[in-house]
């Protein structure tokens, strides 16, 4: 009597152990927890576990220190992690990858997550002839990077930080709360051009000068002289023992490129994560798919899980079509969110917009509306029509008629054709957990935070919904367990 042997799992290898490589990982335990179907092969090139990046200014500020976000290594026999080695090439028609150290990995299915690395601009001493970062300055796009940025620059000293987006502004509040004198440098009209409009700029760089830090939009620089500082376009010479860079990313998208597989500014995929080559996938920010999502933490973990369930299997038929991302920036005493259509220039003939400005105040908040529905928003100091206005944006669902109560926070009568559940609402859009997730999780007996967190992964993505778990969690934990369902 013979059995019939069960095949050997299918090997898959991830390049790349940043965050959404190592999401994939985590995934695919979750998915197939005793390794039957798969085997993942992770490989990463920094020599340790993965952590998450988009807290790096939080780091630099002193509010997290790097085991705190450090993330959770797959404890199951379906995966390997091997840190501190690197890919050197890719051989599709073998399907095998050759690393650093001399050895060979063969797979099935091959997962590029090589991420991005920060792009110097080509001005004077930024940046040395082999693509380094000159004398005195340095990116921020891993833990060494981090370190680089504390060593350069004591409390009392000046610092230049060029790039006015979200992690510009994010370094720049960490390090005036480490005591530096900060100026922040953005070429475009104003700062984070691409979230916010002119307006909530306005009021957003007053509100970093009442921190102490200079913002200087719609200036170029010219050159980075070491021990001296930056000096604009102008003439101007802005004093600084280090320059922090923030000025955009690039793809690695390198290995891919050398293998013949099809590539522009990312490598491309399709709405099933492939790229050219049909055993090969990208995700994260190397891949560039028709529907964005490069550069964000909640696109890249979207599509992570998307390519574990087809690959385990478990949902053949799943596909990513692209995503809607939200802004929070992370910096403290600071409350801004920011989605969706939110630019004048944009045709606006079938769009309805509220404004609030209050420059005294600190705040500014505008709502775009389009056919009963939110499209977009700017909130800066309303941190409770943010969390509001967020979910009616995800959601679709109708807006209340008292517009102007809406975007101030204020209570408002849904519409009577309102019919999305308040139990479906996302609170951790990065992990897409709902409030029935944290109230389930509430009643099983994870009563803080950061049991939450382990339970559900909600508020270890961004942090921006720290404040709203924390709500939530104070409502129930004053409930009756039996009442709430």
């Amino acid at each position: 009597m013979s059995t019939t042997q069960a095949p050997p799992p299918r090997q898959i290898v991830v390049v790349g152990n940043g965050m959404v490589g190592a999401r994939f990982a985590e995934e695919v335990a979750r998915l197939d927890p005793t390794g039957e179907r798969v085997h993942v092969t992770v490989v990463g090139e920094e020599d340790q576990a993965a952590y998450n990046r988009v807290l790096l200014s939080g780091v630099v500020a002193g509010s997290y220190t790097p085991d705190q976000i450090r993330l959770p290594v797959p404890d199951t026999p379906g995966v390997t992690v091997r840190t501190g080695v690197a890919a050197t090439a890719l051989d599709p028609e073998r399907r095998r990858l050759t690393l650093d150290d001399g050895t060979h990995l063969s797979y099935d299915e091959l997962v590029l997550a090589t991420g991005a690395r920060a792009a110097f601009p080509p001005i004077t001493g930024v940046a040395a002839p082999d693509g380094s970062p000159g004398e005195g300055v340095t990116a921020l796009r891993d833990l060494a990077d981090c370190q680089r940025v504390l060593s350069l620059a004591r409390p009392g000293a000046p610092v230049v930080v060029l790039g006015g987006g979200v992690l510009g502004l994010e370094a720049a509040r960490g390090l005036v709360g480490r005591g530096m004198r900060v100026s922040v440098v953005e070429s475009s009209p104003w700062i984070m051009r691409r979230q916010i409009d002119k307006p909530a700029a306005r009021i957003l760089a007053d509100q970093y000068a009442a921190l102490g830090v200079t913002v200087h939009s719609w200036r170029v620089a010219s050159r980075w002289v070491p021990g001296t500082g930056l000096e604009l376009d102008d003439g101007r010479v802005l004093p600084g023992d280090a320059l922090v860079v923030t000025a955009g990313v690039r793809g690695n998208i390198e290995l891919a490129k050398d293998a013949g597989i099809e590539v522009e500014h990312g490598v491309l995929v399709d709405d099933t994560l492939t790229t050219s080559d049909a055993r090969v996938h990208a995700i994260g920010d190397c891949a560039q798919h028709p529907g964005g999502g490069a550069g964000l933490v909640q696109p890249g973990w979207e599509q992570a899980s998307v390519l574990a369930q087809r690959l385990t299997g478990t949902a053949p038929q799943a596909a990513y079509t692209g995503s809607s991302p939200l802004t929070r920036l992370k910096a403290e005493g600071i409350e801004l969110t920011a989605f969706g259509r939110v630019h004048d220039e944009e045709d606006t003939e079938d769009l309805e917009t509220v404004t609030i400005s209050d420059p005294h105040g600190g705040r500014y908040a505008k709502l775009v509306v389009s056919a009963e529905r939110v499209v977009g928003a700017v909130l800066l100091g309303f941190p409770e029509a943010a969390a509001t206005l967020s979910q009616l944006f995800d959601t679709g669902a109708p807006v209340p008629a008292d517009r102007l109560a809406l975007v101030q926070g204020l209570p408002t009568a849904a519409p009577e054709t309102e019919s999305a559940p308040d139990q479906q609402t996302l609170v951790c859009r990065c992990n897409a957990v709902t409030r029935e997730s944290i109230e389930q999780a509430w009643l099983d007996g994870a009563r803080t935070r950061e049991a939450i967190a382990d339970t559900t992964r909600a508020t270890t993505g961004c942090g921006g919904c720290v404040r709203d778990v924390n709500a939530l969690l104070s409502g129930l934990n004053d409930t009756d367990p039996a009442k709430v369902g």
